[in-house]
């Protein structure tokens, strides 16, 4: 299945918005993405009992190493392999598009390797890809990510046999980025689930499992420093991948027992 349906027509709207004067990290009048269908891939194995993948657009790259390019008109098709194991103190953000001062203070938020090696711990999952993939996902030319970075990225999953993968955005435009990434990768046979905060863009790229809930930009996996809050919404999200016969969203039950817990002092 088509990562971008009516390529030709998608292409034609960019170019028109492209072409107009606007500042250079501005999505206003943007021609988002419209499918109609999506990709499905069934999962074969139990959550316990697979491997996962993490895939994150917030722009993360080692301290010391080149950083990705946040001044690119059309965006940044590169990514990077991260080591699983990383201290996530050594991680830096190119961010583009969403406020870093979430990530700043607890990268867990966009990139959370300590609650996932939790979830390993405790078996929620059977174990987490020795790399996660990492690339900044504010890319205008939805075109050009289809075609040049994610056929990328599909390869070196399978590389690393991926049973699954978790992909979380950062920014607005980021949710279109990830869920083109989800069809591609679904579509060459690995289940996905993505994680996001603004269904409206979601819902027209049509990521083939989409769990949402009513969060912020720059903290997608869950509240800073709270890790009750991430848990909750990272295992509620793991969990939605197991019982889907068929591409759907779900709206996490998060907001209200957050609220109640905000209300008690608890954190």
């Amino acid at each position: 299945m088509e990562v971008i349906e009516q390529l030709d027509s998608w292409q034609k709207r960019y170019g028109a918005w492209k072409v107009k004067p606007h500042p250079i990290d501005s999505i206003e009048h943007y021609p988002f993405v419209e499918n109609t269908r999506s990709p499905f891939t069934p999962l074969r194995r139990a959550l316990p009992m697979l491997n996962l993948a993490l895939i994150s657009s917030a722009g993360a790259y080692i301290e010391g190493t080149d950083p990705f390019d946040t001044s690119a008109t059309d965006g940044d098709f590169t990514f990077r392999e991260i080591p699983s194991e990383i201290d996530l103190s050594d991680l830096l953000f190119a961010a583009r598009g969403y406020d870093p001062r979430f990530v700043q203070q607890d990268p867990n938020v966009q990139i959370p390797l300590d609650r996932l090696a939790e979830f390993r711990a405790n078996r929620v999952i059977g174990q987490l890809s020795s790399v996660f993939w990492s690339f900044c996902g504010f890319i205008p030319d939805a075109a050009r990510l289809a075609d040049e970075m994610l056929p990328k990225v599909v390869e070196r999953l399978k590389r690393q046999e991926v049973q699954a993968a978790l992909l979380i955005p950062a920014s607005l435009l980021c949710h279109q980025s990830v869920a083109l990434a989800a069809r591609a990768i679904e579509s060459a046979g690995i289940p996905t689930i993505t994680l996001g905060v603004v269904r409206e863009v979601m819902e027209h790229a049509r990521p083939p499992r989409l769990a949402y809930y009513e969060g912020q930009l720059g903290s997608i996996a869950g509240n800073a420093k709270w890790p009750e809050h991430q848990r909750r919404v990272l295992d509620e999200s793991l969990r939605w991948l197991e019982p889907m016969g068929q591409p759907g969203m779900k709206k996490l039950a998060v907001e209200l027992e957050t609220q109640v817990e905000a209300a008690r002092g608890e954190r």
